[in-house]
């Protein structure tokens, strides 16, 4: 069964609620960004959680020692690089390492072979922002890197409504959602977030 990670996490009450629904990691922006939390917000609402979902920090070009020093004091259980980190800065935190890919055309897959890390997220590419573009691209791209070996999330423009196809498509680990299941920024909507995982988790219940 596909695992969903709920990202842009800003609350305890959304966080509380994304672990009812049955989310299996929660994401946490440490990055400029509507969603993005303070490692003292975080903190406080890591400490309220059960030990699963997953709890995931979510970093954008940060230098390695400062994520590593905001995993330790919130608690993380992995780190998520959305930037232009090189492999050298994101190898040292494997297996516990994300490193995302903004797919902004088909040969974007190749730079995914320089890179040691537990997992890769598939992203929209936009060029004013580096992630919650609440767009899609092309998932043919994606199911050829599920077939690589290495865990894949898929990510980018996700919502109740496509993330069937999407994961029938591609076959991903997981997905990943934010501003799919959002009633404003960095305020998820209950019902969507239920729905998204609803859907996610019986998407291959027929196969």
């Amino acid at each position: 069964m596909v695992k969903v990670k709920i990202c842009g996490i800003t609350t305890l009450e959304d966080a509380l609620m994304a672990v009812e629904a049955g989310a299996d990691a929660l994401g946490f922006v440490f990055a400029p960004s509507s969603r993005q939390v303070t490692p003292e917000e975080a903190a406080a609402i890591i400490r309220s959680l059960p030990p699963f979902p997953v709890k995931i920090g979510v970093f954008v070009n940060e230098d390695p020692a400062v994520a590593a020093d905001i995993m330790r004091r919130c608690a993380l259980q992995a780190l998520q690089f959305h930037g232009d980190e090189k492999p050298e800065e994101v190898a040292p935190f494997f297996p516990l390492s994300i490193k995302a890919f903004r797919m902004k055309k088909r040969e974007s897959l190749e730079a995914m072979k320089a890179y040691r890390v537990g997992a890769v997220l598939l992203d929209s590419y936009s060029p004013d922002s580096a992630g919650g573009t609440g767009k899609t691209f092309h998932w043919e791209w994606a199911r050829e890197a599920a077939r690589g070996g290495i865990p894949l999330i898929l990510s980018g423009g996700l919502t109740a409504e496509n993330v069937r196809e999407a994961i029938r498509t591609v076959r991903p680990f997981a997905v990943d959602v934010s501003s799919g299941v959002e009633k404003g920024p960095g305020k998820k909507d209950p019902d969507r977030v239920r729905s998204f995982i609803g859907n996610a988790k019986n998407a291959l219940g027929t196969d």
